[in-house]
């Protein structure tokens, strides 16, 4: 376990998993992962997926505990909701900042991956902090925060994002909207989005508008888009060894160039 310091100077502990005697070279293929939203507390527990996927591979994992979770008790989430929201990411590129500087690895090495509110924290890597990574995996995100309301669940979120449809919460909101913030000649990681067509949390009008919108850029993007699964994206255990395979042979192409 390690500490990054985030921009405020709050200290945001984060769990690294990594080979015995790994060369701090800056070469390591390294997977950042996080979720910073609903109290939801991401804590170590096996992961035979990524296990066989990741870390048997040689590859280092880190799960980072950013504000907007539930690790520190109620106050630690109540920190980085709406107004406040901008902390989540701030405190996810701020562990980013310190394995660089730590030299586990560096950003052409240096992968994340999130799912819902957690591919809402990764898109927000890819316009804020695009230097920081050298691939993305953004799994049935939230990524257009201005119409997310008026899509499934989204209503039932306002309180932990706001209200986009009041131009007073609009202006905070649309600070962390990766859809908005996408701006022409910028080079942005290499992207893999998933989604379900039958995903009923998060439509997956998210995932499909953004893809098209970087590559309407020349970004380097793939898409993949399940017609089953729901909000997990696959509807039984070979598909979700499917997804699940693709997405870790995106980041080793694209981290370890194999």
């Amino acid at each position: 376990q390690h500490e990054a310091v985030s921009k405020d100077g709050t200290r945001i502990p984060y769990f690294e998993v990594a080979p015995k005697g790994l060369a701090l070279d800056g070469r390591a293929p390294t997977l950042l992962s996080g979720y910073g939203g609903f109290e939801v507390s991401e804590t170590p527990y096996y992961s035979g997926v990524r296990g066989s996927g990741w870390i048997e591979r040689g590859g280092v994992l880190v799960v980072a505990n950013i504000r907007g979770g539930g690790e520190f008790g109620p106050s630690w989430h109540q920190s980085a909701i709406k107004e406040n929201r901008q902390r989540c990411y701030e405190d996810f590129s701020a562990v980013a900042r310190d394995l660089i500087a730590r030299k586990v690895t560096s950003p052409a090495h240096l992968g994340c991956m999130g799912g819902s509110n957690g591919g809402l924290l990764v898109g927000n890597m890819i316009t804020q902090y695009p230097e920081l990574f050298g691939a993305v995996v953004c799994q049935q995100p939230l990524l257009d925060m201005q119409r997310y309301n008026h899509l499934l669940a989204g209503a039932s979120w306002m309180g932990e994002y706001g209200d986009p449809d009041k131009p007073e919460e609009w202006a905070y909101i649309q600070h962390f909207s990766p859809y908005h913030n996408l701006k022409p000649g910028v080079k942005y990681p290499p992207t893999l989005f998933t989604s379900s067509t039958r995903d009923d949390r998060v439509h997956p009008g998210h995932a499909r508008k953004m893809a098209a919108r970087m590559l309407e850029m020349g970004s380097d993007v793939l898409y993949v888009e399940n017609v089953e699964g729901g909000h997990a994206g696959a509807a039984d255990n070979q598909q979700h060894a499917l997804m699940s395979a693709l997405s870790f042979t995106f980041l080793w192409r694209r981290l370890a160039g194999y």
